[in-house]
């Protein structure tokens, strides 16, 4: 009898973990067993039941491997050449060296990691070795923007980078997508007098039937060419929905553009960290008021304890005003306090944001080389990029979780 089904069920993400050690699995089942993915546990370990797993239907393969056993090492050198390195499998062991290394690369095992292993770096494992790669071989840029407060801005960040990034973009006009995650509040299709149509009800139920096809059909597009993904806004309704309805949508979104921008609520759901997590570029929002960098602070606290080999997140201080001798917050105190997070400074352009906002048109529409778009585009120069995923050398970003 082999362990297996043969397909995920109702297409979801299926892990396969080949575990003796009860611990390990009581962990598995923690980590794993509170969300949405199948998880399938063998209580064995890989010689005992590696011959009899089918990796068809399996997203990814965790071995809890003893590395000192031969036939333990055997049997994994058979599983692997039977996947051929799909499903990816990855290796969890108590002990570990340089040759131990060297043997699981020329396996090919996707990844290892030693015990005791911290549950989130094992989803971060996951996620990272079963991500597709796009097209072209290469991951989409993300760029997520989070408002520290409310009224902060993003949205117009949000908008005017997205259409920055497309002006800019060495394939033209599809080469873009930006993606409001503010579904009670969001206000992007508004600013840019689009019609949301994201069907949030279609694909809910079975975010697994959620292709290409489906998300050209809810994907809206600006006169400037610019691809908008955004649902009716809900301001009645605090939803709560299946986290895989925002990683699905992200990594089918990931696959189809070279950029992808994403405006963030200030509410902070089950499926944030994964979106946070996926971000080459991650800027946290703020005014210039103390209760804004306080809250700040508090911010970029949480998102080092949560996810502490995730981007680095950057500060934008929106609506900058700088008037020699008058009171209130200067350049030198924002500094001061937020040190290598800040990273720029937006000017207070009321009039211009204003008329854009109005018009449905980018800014440089209204005036060209305006002092919002110059500083934008300094923020979002490759050379001035510190948001590095802290990993180590050779290893890709995380990726939103499970794409397929």
């Amino acid at each position: 009898m082999r362990i297996s089904r043969n397909t995920p069920t109702s297409g979801k993400t299926r892990v396969v973990v080949l575990t003796a050690d009860a611990d390990f699995e009581q962990q598995m089942r923690q980590t794993f067993g509170a969300s949405q993915i199948d998880l399938d546990l063998v209580p064995q370990t890989v010689a005992a039941a590696g011959d009899r797993v089918e990796p068809d239907g399996a997203t990814v393969i965790v071995i809890d491997l003893d590395a000192g056993r031969d036939d333990e090492m055997q049997a994994l050198e058979r599983l692997a050449a039977r996947t051929g390195g799909r499903p990816p499998i990855v290796v969890v062991t108590s002990a570990f060296d340089a040759q131990l290394a060297r043997t699981l690369i020329q396996m090919k095992i996707a990844d290892f990691l030693v015990k005791p292993v911290p549950p989130a770096e094992l989803v971060r494992t996951c996620a990272r070795v079963v991500k597709p790669a796009t097209t072209d071989g290469v991951d989409a840029e993300i760029f997520t923007f989070v408002p520290a407060v409310g009224g902060a801005g993003v949205t117009t960040l949000a908008i005017q980078t997205a259409l920055l990034l497309l002006s800019d973009g060495p394939r033209g006009r599809k080469s873009t997508c930006l993606v409001d995650l503010n579904l009670q509040h969001g206000a992007c299709s508004d600013y840019l007098d689009l019609d949301p149509r994201l069907d949030l009800s279609e694909i809910e139920p079975r975010p697994d039937r959620l292709d290409k096809q489906l998300l050209e059909v809810m994907t809206a597009y600006h006169a400037s060419g610019l691809a908008v993904i955004a649902a009716p806004p809900q301001p009645a309704e605090m939803r709560t929905f299946d986290p895989d309805v925002v990683t699905r949508l992200l990594d089918l979104v990931s696959s189809n553009f070279d950029h992808v921008v994403i405006d963030m609520p200030r509410t902070w759901f089950s499926w944030t960290d994964d979106v946070l997590l996926g971000s080459n570029r991650l800027f946290i929002v703020s005014e210039m008021t103390v209760p804004s960098l306080k809250n700040t602070k508090n911010i970029l606290a949480a998102i080092r304890v949560r996810m502490p080999d995730g981007p680095q997140p950057q500060v934008i201080i929106n609506r900058f005003e700088q008037r020699m001798f008058a009171p209130g917050l200067k350049r030198s105190d924002i500094e001061q306090a937020l040190g290598d997070d800040f990273a720029a400074a937006i000017p207070n352009n009321y009039r211009l944001v204003r008329e854009a906002i109005d018009r449905g048109v980018p800014l440089e529409e209204v005036k060209r080389g305006n002092n919002i778009t110059h500083e934008l585009r300094k923020l979002m120069a490759p050379q001035t990029a510190k948001a590095v995923a802290k990993a180590p050398a050779g290893s890709k970003r995380p990726g939103l979780l499970f794409a397929r």
